[in-house]
């Protein structure tokens, strides 16, 4: 660009003005005024990467003020020269690529480890449209390691499925893979205030667990960028913003950084951020149907940066997350509706019988208060109106129905504070401080009101809600609470709010009412007929698959208790057998992300009947894998095929085995033959059962493939063919399933505080649940030495497991800070008998990864200082 052209540096706005906004029009600060504030025009980054901004022509337009840091070149040598000036003809070609599968406005693209310049350090680069321009926004490449986002997501997603809450076990994980101080989920009210309603928390550090913030903590406008930009990081809250410098011919249009990885906070936010004494932050977005539900928020104490693999991990995982909570809620819409159609039967019926819709409704509206739980109902049907329980007087329902007439009509109304929008509610507020309106007619004159009593509660906010206007430099601004210390008030004149499944119920009872009540419209006798066959079909259907299972269940039993040498034992023995079949069953009926493994899924099935005398079961083949469709089916022939052979064939006595044999043939077929021997003699069966019919047709009809059975004396013989097109070469075997010794784990106990040392997230998450299980009370998790010191100068733990390899350090400081404290230690490793033990640690017992309940337990009888 010329010499004497002038570059214009974008400041920052604060939280007083839009941008258009006149010195001389009149301005308030109010709680509004952050709402008003355009922090997507911030004119700033972060000072952790740099920021170009391209226009149609791939001119550059704008660019942060450190460029000079990242590329070497100034920001007068960029401005207004084309693009190819910047990076190498690689690293652009790259970002060509990038921009070109760009989908939609609130889309970014990613691309890692970038050289940008001959001979340039890495960069990993975020890659986004705003209006015009192309926004390229690079930071340097730190390694990831092995981080693999969709197997870490995956797995983190997996250890979500059991019976701990889901919102603990999340920030449980998220803690684990960023290590921020203070991992919490905030969930936000109809208001927009929000409660805590998980933490995982750094011991020293205050929780806060339960506390409630103010809806103006998040102006609206920050609300819409967290749906459209779902992960926002802070690294340092005492860096200085990097302003942009901008064109002159383009200083009238500032750049939309909305969807800026790197886009600066305001100083509001900062401001914020400085009175909880936080020095770093990232926040995740959870959505549901596309609205903000709620958020993942991390703290740290000093500066901390996430690289943008994990960043972009953190995102994937917090997708997923969003959509495990929506499919949980709408889990229990589905349960309301069952309900809902259950009341809806009862209804019909009860029209049917009496032939009046308005008596039927006045009879079952005690009834529908099962569906949506109220304190009072008022039935509104042809002037008459019928009150039930807590409810306004029968002349202040009659008033209430010109504010119906304009709220409720044809759609559900609700509101939990009604005396806030109809001013004479606030007489009854003690009989009904809410309530929720079902219209039952087309014109606006019938309704059924549930009504809800004033519920007085306490809420706890994390200080003082209130904010205080502050003189600054351009004047009066807002300025954020600064104490957060936990701060009570009473909240009168509400109700409890109307949750999505109770209004989801109320739509159902909404239409039926309309629909067939009031219309006089009834399941007619062949409806009737139809659905009450359909009923015993299903009931004889479930009576089949429970009586399989208590069979099951029974041979199980038996066969456990033949070689149990005790009570304990034969009920720690059945225990784990019957959790390998509930594995098997998971198996069957998973949806199964990728193809699934041929000889785990014969060894697990083998594992849930036989336990340690699966050896029984002898299979051979080259590596191979099944599609997920294919997965399905073979398992729930396996399935059958070992359930008949434990309930009558080879497996049935204590001598027969089953040999499985396995090959591609010359067409890329799987060919699959299952031998039975050794068992009591077999015949073809008289009658041929579903379990014969999954066996015989599933997977002829569901895979087009090739299945017979050859019913032999000597035992039953199978032979099965795969199509090729649900086969995969290779193989990807989970861990074996082994039934474990319970002897070893009823030896040895820990109690009290442990310290686990382990560098890798999901290994530590599997030892801590381990170690938990065996009696600890705390466990204290580090991934590295000094982290793990730092536990030792405030927590005194009983016992102590350090993983010897951790990455780029080894775990010997920590082993001797115990010794010199005196605390029991072992080691564990995945490298064997390899490693050179310092002389002072030699003796200490060592265990072999991966982790296990009966690993553990063996050295806890061992472990010296």
């Amino acid at each position: 660009m010329a010499d004497d052209a002038r570059v214009e540096m974008a400041s920052e706005r604060h939280c007083m003005a839009d941008i258009e906004t006149r010195r001389d029009e009149p301005y308030t600060v109010d709680l509004t005024s952050c709402d008003r504030e355009p922090i997507q025009y911030i004119g700033a980054i972060q000072p952790i990467g740099f920021l170009l901004a391209l226009d149609g022509d791939w001119q550059i337009s704008q660019v942060s003020a450190n460029v000079a840091d990242h590329l070497g070149l100034s920001v007068e040598d960029l401005l207004g020269d084309p693009f190819r000036s910047a990076f190498r003809d690689e690293a652009i070609h790259e970002v060509r690529n990038r921009l070109s599968v760009l989908n939609g406005p609130n889309a970014v693209e990613r691309t890692f480890a970038v050289q940008l310049q001959n001979n340039g350090a890495l960069y990993d680069l975020a890659i986004h449209r705003s209006g015009e321009f192309s926004v390229i926004e690079g930071e340097p490449h730190i390694g990831a390691g092995t981080l693999n986002a969709g197997a870490m997501v995956r797995s983190m997603l997996e250890r979500m499925q059991g019976p701990s809450s889901l919102v603990t076990e999340a920030v449980r994980l998220v803690h684990a893979l960023t290590g921020f101080d203070r991992v919490m989920i905030y969930r936000f009210a109809a208001d927009g205030s929000g409660e805590v309603i998980a933490e995982r928390v750094r011991p020293d550090l205050e929780p806060y667990l339960g506390l409630h913030y103010p809806a103006a903590d998040i102006p609206q406008q920050a609300r819409a960028l967290l749906v459209r930009n779902p992960v926002r990081l802070l690294v340092d809250v005492e860096g200085e913003p990097i302003p942009l410098a901008t064109l002159p011919a383009r200083a009238n249009t500032p750049l939309d950084l909305s969807m800026s990885t790197l886009r600066a906070h305001s100083v509001m936010h900062i401001e914020y951020l400085r009175n909880m004494g936080v020095g770093a932050t990232m926040t995740v977005s959870l959505l549901r149907d596309g609205q903000l539900w709620g958020m993942i928020s991390c703290h740290h104490m000093t500066p901390r940066h996430v690289c943008f693999e994990q960043r972009t991990t953190v995102e994937l995982f917090g997708q997923m997350l969003s959509l495990l909570i929506e499919k949980r809620e709408r889990a229990e819409i589905e349960a309301y509706k069952a309900h809902t159609h259950r009341l809806r039967q009862d209804l019909v019926a009860a029209v049917i019988e009496r032939g009046s819709a308005a008596e039927s409704i006045a009879v079952l509206a005690n009834r529908m208060s099962e569906l949506v739980p109220c304190d009072g109902i008022a039935v509104c049907i042809d002037g008459v109106v019928k009150l039930d329980g807590d409810t306004p007087t029968a002349a202040e329902c009659d008033a209430l129905q010109g504010f119906l007439a304009i709220n409720a009509a044809g759609q559900i109304y609700t509101t939990a504070q009604l005396g806030q929008v109809y001013e004479p509610g606030r007489s009854f507020v003690d009989r009904a401080a809410g309530m929720l309106v079902l219209p039952i007619s087309r014109a606006p004159r019938d309704y059924i009101v549930f009504f809800r009593r004033e519920l007085p509660h306490f809420v706890s906010w994390a200080g003082k809600p209130d904010k205080l206007v502050v003189n600054g430099p351009e004047g009066p601004r807002l300025s954020p609470r600064r104490s957060f210390e936990a701060w009570r008030e009473i909240v009168r004149g509400q109700s409890a709010a109307w949750t999505p499944a109770e209004l989801a119920a109320a739509e159902v009872m909404r239409v039926t009412l309309l629909e067939m009540v009031l219309q006089q419209a009834g399941m007619t006798e062949v409806e009737n007929w139809a659905a009450s066959q359909k009923q015993e079909l299903l009931i004889a259907e479930l009576n089949h698959r429970v009586r399989n299972i208590l069979t099951l269940i029974r041979g199980l039993v038996t066969q456990s208790r033949i070689n149990a040498r005790d009570l304990d034992t034969f009920a720690t023995v059945l225990g784990d057998r019957v959790h390998a079949l509930a594995r098997a069953h998971d198996q069957i009926t998973a949806k199964n992300w990728g193809p699934g493994s041929l000889a785990t899924l014969i060894s697990t099935e083998a594992a849930a009947f036989l336990g340690a005398g699966a050896a029984r079961v002898v299979f051979d083949g080259p590596p191979v894998m099944l599609q997920p469709q294919a997965f399905s089916t073979v398992a729930l022939v396996i399935h059958e095929l070992m359930t008949n052979a434990a309930k009558h064939g080879a497996l049935a006595g204590q001598t027969g085995e089953v040999i499985v044999r396995w090959q591609v043939d010359d067409s890329a077929r799987l060919v699959i033959d299952w031998q039975e021997s050794g068992g009591q003699p077999v015949a073809a069966p008289t009658r041929r059962g579903f379990g014969s019919v999954i066996i015989q047709r599933s997977i002829p009809h569901e895979l087009g493939g090739e299945a017979t059975l050859d019913y032999a004396a000597s035992g039953l013989h199978g032979r099965f063919v795969v199509p090729a097109a649900q086969v995969v070469q290779g193989d990807n075997p989970t861990a074996p399933l082994t039934i474990s010794d319970p002897a070893s784990k009823l030896a040895a106990r820990l109690s009290g505080t442990v310290l686990l040392v382990e560098d890798n997230v999901i290994i530590a998450l599997d030892a801590e649940e381990l170690l938990i299980a065996m009696g600890a009370s705390t466990v204290l998790v580090s991934s590295n030495v000094t982290e793990a010191l730092d536990f030792l100068r405030t927590e005194s733990p009983s016992f102590a497991l350090l993983d010897i390899n951790l990455g780029a350090e080894m775990s010997w400081p920590v082993a001797d800070r115990l010794r010199q404290l005196g605390i029991p230690y072992v080691f564990a490793t995945g490298y064997g008998t390899s490693i050179d033990y310092p002389l002072q640690h030699s003796s200490i017992p060592a265990i072999t990864k991966p982790y296990t309940l009966d690993s553990i337990a063996r050295v806890l009888t061992k472990p010296r200082v």
